[in-house]
């Protein structure tokens, strides 16, 4: 359904009244301009096994590694998968980075108690920017910080059931930095 029903109305009133044998040709309609918000659109690419993705939203890019790939349930130590993956990240970021402050953001679904939650997303993104910094991702300096489940990327519940898949997606660590002009 249109998030504008009365525009769909609008323009099948009007479709209708131009196709209708008895509107003379030479009629003639007024036409307002139509003025809608327009929320920034913000692409985000997906790794194929879904373990990584990557927005950019101006200057800022924000790449986001599941906890699936990073860790093993409840732990906060990377497993030797993740660290090919942070690898990776750390070359991106030694090549694509403006310099500065790179923000490592440790995230959870909302199963569990707040402040367990809490607690293991700043240990997670604690155990992350460990791990870039011994990759030397260039001249950056890294800022750990978690936030529970306070920022979920997807809505943990959908139509009041739990969704798996959104609970995985918010269960993440996101690598934020700027990149150079």
């Amino acid at each position: 359904m249109s998030p504008f029903p009365e525009l769909a109305l609008a323009a099948v009133l009007s479709v209708s009244a131009l196709t209708d044998p008895g509107t003379p040709q030479d009629a003639t309609y007024t036409v307002e301009d139509l003025v809608l918000p327009v929320e920034d659109i913000i692409a985000e690419v997906e790794s194929m096994d879904g373990a990584q993705s990557e927005s950019r939203t101006g200057e800022e890019v924000t790449v986001a590694l599941t906890s699936d790939v990073l860790f093993a349930v409840d732990k906060w130590v990377l497993t030797a998968k993740a660290r090919q993956r942070l690898g990776q990240v750390a070359e991106k970021i030694k090549a694509e980075s403006a310099g500065g402050v790179v923000k490592i953001e440790g995230h959870t679904d909302d199963q569990g108690a707040d402040a367990y939650n809490q607690a293991l997303s700043l240990k997670r993104a604690r155990a992350v920017q460990q791990a870039l910094q011994q990759l030397e991702a260039g001249a950056v300096t890294f800022e750990a910080a978690g936030f529970g489940e306070t920022k979920p990327k997807l809505p943990n519940l959908v139509d009041g059931r739990p969704s798996d898949y959104n609970r995985a997606k918010n269960r993440r660590v996101e690598i934020i930095f700027n990149v150079k002009e």
